[in-house]
């Protein structure tokens, strides 16, 4: 039982962030990621066909024996994450809640900060989390749509990156926000000249280390740790051509990305 792996999937690299932060708190975990390359974007997508993508890609996972269940995906864990719970036995675990937990645990004023893709921040799902947790916080989000093509071409602190940020993010500094949920997983890349713009006095909530120390608690709790002398092993599937992926992933993992396979989701349901 010990022995499965962390299952984790994202409509495309963003999730490799979470990953990245997986790997980090428990290094002796295998993982097997999953990127709908070739049907990102899903922010742009109706609920209806996100909740079902994600199905067929918990199913493609499942197959393969994995012990939980990482939607790294911030439209994915806004819209399926209920569905995904209910079809599956194994714990699954969204990027949101995690980082509205994170988010009041640490604000003083009670004025947090979201900023996410057009469709995650359209979709309110942070701020129902945060209220959820504690219904008298003021939430204020801005969809920051540019960040995600900065931080897949690199450009993580040039003028056109900074200029962005300070354009984006000036309407939440003016407003005092004290903490910050940086809410979609490609803004991890641009956390330290978020950090500069926003100054010293707010806290920046990284969802994927959150999400990453989310998992280690339940893996743990449940008594499915692998034993920490232990080494993980990584897969990666993808539904595009690898190339793209590769090149990017490199970016976000810090080098180091493993075999990348593509594969069809067609063929896995295999008319059975």
């Amino acid at each position: 039982m010990t022995w499965k792996s962390i299952g984790i999937f994202d409509s495309g690299v963003g999730g490799l962030t979470v990953l990245r932060e997986i790997m980090q708190v428990l290094p002796q975990e295998d993982t097997l990621y999953f990127g709908d390359t070739a049907r990102v974007p899903y922010g742009t997508k109706s609920p209806e066909t996100v909740t079902r993508y994600a199905g067929e890609i918990s199913s493609f996972l499942v197959k393969r024996d994995i012990k939980l269940l990482v939607v790294a995906c911030n439209t994915a864990s806004a819209v399926a994450l209920p569905t995904l719970k209910r079809q599956l036995t194994i714990p699954v675990v969204g990027v949101i809640e995690p980082g509205a937990r994170r988010a009041v645990e640490v604000t003083r004023s009670g004025r947090i900060g979201v900023i996410g893709t057009a469709g995650t921040i359209r979709s309110s799902a942070y701020t129902r989390a945060i209220k959820r947790l504690k219904p008298n916080v003021e939430v204020l989000t801005r969809s920051c749509p540019l960040f995600v093509p900065l931080a897949e071409e690199g450009w993580t602190d040039n003028q056109v990156a900074r200029l962005t940020a300070e354009i984006y993010l000036h309407e939440l500094k003016e407003a005092e926000v004290d903490t910050l949920v940086l809410g979609c997983t490609h803004y991890p890349l641009l956390k330290q000249m978020i950090a500069d713009v926003m100054g010293p006095d707010v806290t920046l909530v990284d969802s994927a280390e959150e999400t990453a120390r989310t998992v280690a608690a339940i893996l743990a709790d449940k008594g499915l740790l692998r034993p920490p002398a232990e080494k993980g092993n990584h897969s990666y599937y993808v539904t595009d051509i690898p190339a793209g992926f590769v090149r990017v992933g490199n970016r976000f993992l810090g080098g180091g990305l493993g075999d990348v396979f593509q594969v069809s989701l067609d063929d896995d349901q295999g008319g059975a």
